[in-house]
């Protein structure tokens, strides 16, 4: 069979009546139809699915890198529960070396005893008035003492080795009389608020936390 014979079988063939068609063209035409459901198949169907693919691959280092985030957060949880730990130890710790409130008198006895064990002469121990703090109040005490430079030293020296936490602020040393100093200083103990006390600070810290309305 040659070409023009193959186009004149071609241009006869009836459109309605495919199965009047040569077997060569009736497979021709599955084969093209075939092929045709295949692409559009895959350009319909498949083509979106690759896309999401890629989209989600996308994601994927990100994805990894948050799940590594999370997984060495994990990994120190312990870690970081051990620090809580040892935090509130030393907090607890701290806290025990805070007397209470029936304990400030023997602690400022303490304060004087150190002074007169380090030979200085008293002009002055006065009680400021207490400073109340978040859990604690502090008691300032301002001290005039005379003495020489090594024994006023060897009072601050013995005041900071008490087992209770008393700090030496606002120190100012002057000649004093004869062949004395004669130092100003304010000594701050420190002590630990009672349940009572607390309770009564509570409005406060609250008062003070809240926002200020705007003035009109």
């Amino acid at each position: 069979m040659n070409f023009q014979q193959i186009t004149a079988e071609l241009n006869a063939l009836d459109p309605k009546n495919p199965g009047g068609w040569p077997l060569y063209v009736r497979i021709t035409a599955v084969i093209v139809l075939m092929v045709g459901l295949a692409g559009g198949g895959y350009y319909y169907f498949v083509t979106p699915l690759l896309d999401e693919l890629a989209t989600e691959q996308a994601k994927e280092p990100g994805l990894k890198q948050t799940f590594e985030n999370k997984q060495r957060k994990v990994a120190a949880l312990d870690a970081l529960k051990e620090q809580l730990a040892d935090m509130e130890r030393s907090f607890g710790a701290m806290l025990r070396q805070l007397p209470s409130k029936a304990e400030i008198a023997n602690l400022l006895i303490d304060i004087s005893q150190t002074r007169l064990a380090n030979s200085l002469e008293e002009e002055l121990f006065q009680p400021q008035g207490e400073q109340p703090r978040e859990f604690y109040a502090v008691v300032p005490n301002r001290i005039i003492v005379h003495g020489t430079y090594h024994e006023m030293g060897g009072f601050v020296s013995g005041v900071a080795a008490l087992p209770r936490i008393v700090t030496i602020e606002d120190v100012d040393i002057k000649p004093g009389k004869k062949d004395q100093l004669r130092m100003t200083a304010v000594a701050k103990t420190y002590r630990y608020l009672d349940e009572n006390e607390l309770a009564a600070q509570a409005p406060k810290a609250k008062a003070k936390a809240a926002p200020k309305g705007k003035k009109k």
